[in-house]
């Protein structure tokens, strides 16, 4: 691996994990559409490279939302103490807490079927356009409350679509913002929801597959790609929150639809005209 595809791959996940069009989707398009073999050739590097582009946009999301990790962390041990809820932070915290429960359950049991059986291209492809109709109608209903007016129940049935991000195209931003709008929640309060609801995920599975990577050691000349695209991970996630949280004040999630239909067709194109293969 070459610090310039390290760079690329890093940048792609910085951006796609935190807008709606599927960060795994695009980390497994970009080497097929360049045949780029390295990583399926490789596949217990490729766990831990992929982990440590998400340990950039975890870095990314929590220096863009420091605040509200102190808040929400603060919150969440004050409930815990007391057994109760009081705040607005407390409640938020609990949500979140609920909502990683369905996704890491799931992830955990259904691992080996999902790289076994998920996320080849022509999958990714239809999963782009789906899921982006889905956002599509969601983002048409009313905005009827705030950050601090989702509940518990709320987390609960976010983190339940989360579960439909571990396929490859349906997008863990897209799928959670998603859920968030049908339950009503607004713009900007379904996006913050989503990205806080992406820490403590990325964060444990970031621990346990560091142990696992060190154990296991890494192909020689890989640690400095790993470095780049980490950093490129982090600087491009910061940038992307920045940009959608700005965008959805004024407009709706329509445009990132529209480049999934407009991605999805394109792969479905590139497929039935023969330029490159459905599946790996």
């Amino acid at each position: 691996m070459s610090e310039l595809e390290a760079l690329l791959l890093g940048i792609v996940q910085g951006l796609t994990e935190f807008l709606p069009i599927s960060s795994s989707g695009h980390l497994i398009l970009v080497p097929w559409l360049q045949d780029y073999t390295f990583l399926l050739e490789n596949p217990d590097f490729n766990k831990t490279f992929d982990v440590a582009l998400h340990a950039g946009t975890l870095v990314a999301a929590i220096a863009y939302f420091r605040r509200e990790v102190v808040a929400l962390t603060r919150g969440f041990l004050e409930a815990v103490a007391s057994r109760g809820i009081e705040t607005s932070d407390q409640r938020l915290s609990v949500a979140i807490a609920v909502g990683t429960i369905p996704a890491v359950i799931a992830g955990g049991l259904g691992a080996d079927f999902i790289s076994d059986h998920l996320g080849e291209p022509w999958m990714i492809a239809l999963q782009l356009i789906f899921f982006g109709a889905l956002l599509l109608y969601a983002d048409r209903l009313p905005q009827r409350k705030s950050l601090d007016g989702s509940t518990i129940k709320d987390g609960f049935y976010i983190g339940l679509a989360q579960v439909l991000a571990l396929a490859p195209g349906t997008s863990r931003s897209g799928i959670t913002i998603t859920a968030a709008r049908y339950l009503g929640l607004d713009r900007d309060a379904a996006a913050r929801f989503s990205f806080l609801m992406l820490i403590p995920i990325v964060f444990g599975a970031t621990i346990f597959s560091a142990a696992g990577a060190i154990s296991d050691g890494l192909p020689d000349g890989v640690a400095g790609p790993m470095i780049v695209g980490t950093i490129a991970a982090a600087v491009s996630g910061y940038l992307a929150i920045a940009f959608l949280l700005r965008l959805v004040r004024t407009m709706s999630y329509a445009p990132f639809v529209y480049y999934r239909y407009a991605a999805g067709a394109a792969i479905l194109l590139i497929i039935a005209t023969g330029l490159r293969p459905a599946t790996f």
